[in-house]
């Protein structure tokens, strides 16, 4: 991938003294309030009533049936996915959303094909998959509207590739505005959902995108499954392309994440809410040691907070010591009830690396703002004794 362009202005990584740079203003994605969490979530159980009779929810199959090419329990699964999102298809695949968004752009690009994306740090999955792609890639600065109106202008690219959350801490575009600018260019687009699917209002696909690709591990489902929906012609072909008997996702595995997903909704509602209510509070000084806060979509939604020593580094393991997560399994997978206190994403500190010993991430997971708080609160001040 092409190194990013750093904007005019914004300091270096290198030496940084006594004090760390502030924090970027962050543009956090919109959240689903409690009250609409619910009704998506009874919406959700409608679709599935359509999809599924009686029994079928109690016994799942295996294997390439004749005519589907997989599991008939995968493919109901499917359809009440598509069903919920308003789409026309929906594919399951292994590999989570790396796989997802591999199956996606696969299905539609082949080697030296053009497509425009983002200028910013990309997920080093993402990259991955571009590099053995083998697409010619065009970055653009999608906050910049005029520059995306004039690279879209001349009919250059058939597809563009957009990240739902944000890839560079400042990062403000609205997804649906550029998508729609990509739709009235003529370009289709593949949007990569980690993160925001089922905690934003809409996702890519709700938004007009022709894929939306996400991990259901990330949605408390099994480890791998992943999911592609999208317009027909898109998914058929992933579909065709994933003809391996081992590479469906058995009926069993398609029955699990589909049962987890129907508690998502209210889940990422609620722990949208306590971000916020931390965030309040850290505002007024509840937690000595505590410089600066932002909530941002840093991948997951989640509290960056700037402390006022460069212990950003040692606060994980002091976190641990009372009950915090360390590192991430899935980024809110079943695994992650604890709240989470770790280090910046990669690909944000790869725009701003003078931040690392300075800022954490925090994400509640499934605990409280009381609990979030006084892991923060013991956590400081045992690297204070520490240290002095």
């Amino acid at each position: 991938m092409p190194v990013q362009e750093r904007p005019a202005g914004q300091r270096p990584g290198a030496g940084l003294g006594s004090e760390a740079a502030s924090l970027p203003e962050t543009f956090p994605l919109p959240t689903v309030p409690l009250a609409d969490a619910v009704a998506r979530q009874h919406r959700l159980l409608e679709c599935v009533a359509r999809h599924f009779e009686g029994e079928q929810l109690f016994a799942a199959d295996a294997g390439v049936v004749p005519g589907l090419g997989r599991p008939r329990t995968t493919a109901r699964v499917e359809a009440v996915l598509a069903d919920f999102f308003g789409a026309e298809d929906a594919a399951l695949v292994q590999g989570a959303g790396t796989g997802a968004i591999r199956a996606a752009l696969s299905a539609v690009l082949g080697a030296g094909d053009p497509l425009l994306l983002h200028r910013a740090p990309v997920y080093r999955t993402t990259a991955v998959t571009l590099r053995g792609l083998g697409v010619a890639v065009t970055e653009v600065d999608f906050n910049d509207r005029a520059a995306l109106a004039e690279a879209l202008d001349g009919g250059r690219f058939s597809w563009a590739y957009v990240q739902h959350t944000r890839q560079r801490l400042a990062d403000s575009y609205d997804p649906g505005e550029v998508l729609a600018a990509c739709r009235a260019a003529g370009v289709r687009t593949v949007v990569d959902d980690n993160y925001a699917v089922m905690r934003v209002p809409e996702s890519g696909v709700e938004l007009g995108a022709d894929a939306s690709c996400f991990s259901l591990f990330k949605l408390h489902g099994p480890e791998g499954v992943g999911a592609v929906v999208g317009s027909a012609d898109l998914v058929s072909r992933v579909h065709a392309d994933n003809y391996s008997g081992g590479g469906q996702v058995q009926g069993h595995q398609a029955l699990d994440a589909l049962r987890a997903l129907t508690h998502v909704p209210v889940m990422w509602s609620l722990q949208s809410a306590v971000g916020a209510e931390v965030a309040e509070r850290l505002t007024t000084g509840e937690v000595p040691g505590v410089a600066e806060v932002r909530i941002a979509n840093a991948q997951d939604r989640c509290l960056l907070v700037r402390l006022d020593r460069p212990v950003a580094r040692e606060l994980p393991t002091a976190a641990a010591r009372y009950g915090a997560a360390p590192y991430p399994v899935g980024s809110n997978s079943r695994y992650e009830i604890a709240p989470l206190f770790y280090r910046m994403s990669s690909s944000s500190l790869e725009d701003v690396p003078e931040l690392a010993e300075w800022t954490v991430r925090i994400n509640p997971m499934r605990a409280g703002a009381d609990l979030v708080l006084d892991i923060l609160r013991r956590s400081l001040r045992d690297l204070r004794e520490t240290g002095d």
